[in-house]
C-alpha cells in the first residue's frame, strides 16, 4: 500500500509553479460547486512525478477524504492494459494482428451482420470479412456496447443481460459465447465503434495463454511493474480505501451501488473495464508506455511494438469523427486517431485541445483519464468516481491547465 510521492522539483522539470497551482484551484472548484465528489491528479515529466494532489471526498456520506492511496475503478483505462497483454503474445509469436479470432474462438468463425429488423427479430447476413485480432484492438470489429443503446444489437446485449461492465454469474468464456451468438453492427474493419471488443480480446488472451486473464495480468504485467494495488477485485482488508462510485443527477450525487459492487465480488475479469487501481500504480503503467515498453529494468515490449500501440490505425489517417460511428468515446473525436486501444492526436488545431501531435491516452467511464506525451516527456492522470464521464468537462480543462504550466 503506497501513495504517490513527488520525485522532482516542478521548476527544474520546466514548470512554472504558480501556473501549475492553477490546476488544483480550477479542479477544486468542481468539488466546491458540488459537481465532483473528490479527485486525485498526478503530473510527471522526464519520468519523475512533479505534482500530485487530491481534494474532496472519496465517500461523501461518510465525509472520508480522497487520500494519496485511494483506490479507484478505472473502467476503460483497463483497455490499454489488455492491449499490452495481447501485444506481449504477438511478440512471442503466438498470434498476428491479421489473424482471424475464429482460429482460437470458434464461436466467431462465421460472424453475421445485422441487416435490418429489430432487436427482437433481427435480419442478418453473413460477414464478408472475418473478425481479426487488429479489429478487437481498434474497436473496428463491429461489436456494440449495451449501455449506449445506440443500435438494435446494443439492445440485444441488454435483453440478454449483457448491458454493462461484467456482472452476473457467468465466466468470461460463457459471456463471450453469448456475444458471438449475436450479429455484428457492421462489417469488420469498415467502421469504428466503441464496444465490448476489449472483453473479447481478454478471452482471446485466456485461450492463447492458457491462463485466466486476471492471472495473466498478475504474472506478466502487474507483478513485474510493481502495481501491487491493481486488480479486478479489491481485497476485503483494503476496501476502506476504495472510493464510492457516484452517478451525476440534477439533484446531486447518487450512489451507483449496482455497478459499484463489481469491484468487490469475484466475477469474470473484464478486459474492457474491470480494473481497480491507484494513482501510484497507474502512473507506473504510463511510464512504461512513455519509455517504449520498459520501466526500472523490466521490459514488457520492444520499442517498436510499444510505439505501434499509439500509431493511428484508422484508414488514410482519418480521425474518430470521420471514420464510422463515433457515438461515444473516452476521448475527443475531431483531430484524434486511434491505435491499439489508445487514442492519439493527429491534428492539434482540429482537436481544439492543448496537445502535441502523437500524444496518446484514454479514459474511463467514471471520469478518470490519462495522457502520455512523448514529445514533451510528459504524462498526467486524473482520478475521480463520477459517471458518466461526460458529466463534467474535466478532460479538456486538465489538458489546458497542464500544458499552460510548461514554460521550458
Amino acid at each position: 500500500m503506497t501513495g504517490i510521492e513527488i520525485e522532482a522539483d516542478p521548476a527544474e522539470a520546466g514548470f512554472d509553479p504558480d501556473r501549475l497551482a492553477r490546476l488544483d484551484r480550477r479542479l477544486g472548484r468542481f468539488v466546491d460547486e458540488g459537481r465532483l465528489p473528490g479527485w486525485q491528479v498526478v503530473v510527471s515529466r522526464h519520468g519523475k512525478v512533479v505534482h500530485a494532489s487530491c481534494y474532496g471526498e472519496r465517500d461523501v456520506a461518510a465525509h472520508l477524504p480522497v487520500e494519496p492511496d485511494t483506490l479507484f475503478r478505472i473502467y476503460s483505462m483497463t483497455k490499454p492494459v489488455t492491449a499490452l497483454a495481447a501485444m506481449m503474445l504477438v511478440e512471442q509469436g503466438e498470434l498476428l494482428l491479421t489473424d482471424p479470432i475464429g482460429t482460437w474462438l470458434p464461436e466467431f468463425a462465421e460472424p453475421r451482420i445485422f441487416a435490418g429488423g429489430t432487436d427482437l427479430e433481427p435480419v442478418t447476413v453473413p460477414a464478408a470479412e472475418p473478425i481479426r485480432v487488429r479489429h478487437l484492438l481498434t474497436h473496428t470489429a463491429g461489436f456494440a456496447y449495451g449501455f449506449l443503446r445506440s443500435h438494435p444489437v446494443a439492445l440485444m446485449y441488454r435483453n440478454a443481460g449483457l448491458d454493462e461492465f461484467g456482472g452476473g454469474g457467468q465466466t468470461l468464456a460463457e459471456i463471450t459465447r453469448q456475444w458471438a451468438s449475436m450479429p455484428l453492427v457492421f462489417e469488420p474493419g469498415s467502421e469504428w465503434q466503441y464496444s465490448i471488443a476489449s472483453d473479447v480480446l481478454g478471452r482471446l488472451i485466456e485461450v492463447i495463454s492458457g491462463e485466466p486473464l486476471d492471472a495473466f495480468f498478475d504474472r506478466h504485467i502487474l507483478g513485474p511493474l510493481g502495481m501491487t494495488d491493481t486488480g479486478f477485485v479489491v481485497p476485503e482488508a483494503q476496501r476502506h480505501r476504495l472510493a464510492e462510485l457516484y452517478a451525476a443527477t440534477p439533484a446531486g450525487f447518487a450512489r451507483a451501488d449496482r455497478l459499484a459492487g463489481a469491484a468487490l465480488t469475484e466475477r469474470w475479469p473484464s478486459g474492457g473495464g474491470g480494473l481497480v487501481s491507484t494513482a501510484r500504480d497507474y502512473q507506473r503503467f504510463t511510464q512504461l508506455l512513455l519509455r517504449d515498453g520498459e520501466l526500472d529494468g523490466v521490459r514488457l515490449l520492444a520499442p517498436a511494438t510499444a510505439r505501434l500501440m499509439h500509431t493511428n490505425f484508422l484508414p488514410d489517417n482519418q480521425d474518430l469523427a470521420s471514420f464510422g460511428r463515433p457515438l461515444f468515446a473516452e476521448s475527443p473525436l475531431v483531430g484524434v486517431g486511434f491505435g491499439l486501444s489508445l487514442s492519439t492526436t493527429i491534428d492539434v488545431p482540429a482537436s481544439g485541445m492543448a496537445a502535441s501531435v502523437g500524444d496518446y491516452g484514454w479514459g474511463g467511464f467514471a471520469s478518470t483519464a490519462f495522457t502520455v506525451d512523448p514529445a514533451l516527456e510528459l504524462t498526467y492522470e486524473f482520478y475521480t468516481q463520477l459517471m458518466p464521464s461526460t458529466a463534467v468537462p474535466v478532460r479538456p480543462l486538465l489538458r489546458q491547465l497542464v500544458h499552460q504550466a510548461i514554460v521550458a
